[in-house]
């Protein structure tokens, strides 16, 4: 049973922050430090390492190794590292941090103390909200069908929220991406109605080591 959530509006602007890779026992530290600032036709302002915005060509690598890959509404795909990573205007902080034996992904709170996060479901950009009191990743119907779920062989189910009973099904999701940390196999729930973000509920949060540290959430894959 999926706890019911308030949502308030996920559109306000904000600055995404990305981190590369950091270290392991016996590797090397590197780390880029990437801020979105803003989106214009063909480029985008980028913050890397603190310095001074700088508009990217889409096609162009920054000295930093940092390439602009493609642009799509709010958000930019970049090449750092030789992994992609996707920044989203009005997000809130993230870090990946790897070179380690296991993936973390650093989540910082926005001012109500939430977590966002940017990723995927079974390969498409999703908007996350993380909530522990959720039983399952938990998609608005509009968001499933963008995944390519079919309900017509999923299991029916009811849900109790606010607004009373709704209906929902029962959904094994192929992957589920959260920075660099990908997850499959995981179980989902559909709502008939659409929502304004997918919940990251504890189908996801189960296979990570969860820690938080004031305004800082850090998710590390167990298996």
């Amino acid at each position: 049973m999926t706890k019911a959530v308030h949502f308030r509006p996920w559109c306000r602007r904000g600055v995404l922050w990305c981190l590369g890779m950091l270290l392991g026992a016996a590797v090397p530290v590197w780390a880029t430090e990437v801020a979105l600032a803003g989106i214009f036709p063909g480029k985008a302002l980028l913050v890397i390492n603190g310095g001074a915005p700088r508009l990217v060509a889409v096609g162009t690598q920054t000295p930093e190794g940092v390439k602009v890959i493609a642009l799509d509404g709010e958000s930019v795909s970049l090449l750092m590292d030789g992994r992609r990573q996707q920044l989203v205007l009005g997000q809130q902080s993230v870090r990946v941090e790897s070179g380690a034996s296991r993936t973390a992904v650093y989540l910082t709170a926005d001012s109500q103390g939430q977590f966002h996060a940017p990723g995927s479901v079974n390969g498409i950009q999703m908007r996350f909200f993380v909530d522990t009191g959720a039983s399952f990743v938990s998609l608005g119907r509009a968001d499933a069908l963008r995944a390519g779920i079919s309900l017509t062989q999923a299991q029916p189910a009811s849900l109790q929220t606010a607004n009373g009973v709704v209906q929902a099904w029962r959904v094994k999701l192929d992957t589920v991406q959260v920075g660099d940390v990908t997850l499959r196999n995981v179980d989902g729930i559909v709502h008939g109605a659409d929502m304004p973000f997918v919940l990251l509920g504890m189908s996801f949060l189960n296979r990570m080591e969860m820690r938080r540290d004031g305004n800082t959430m850090v998710l590390r894959q167990r298996y």
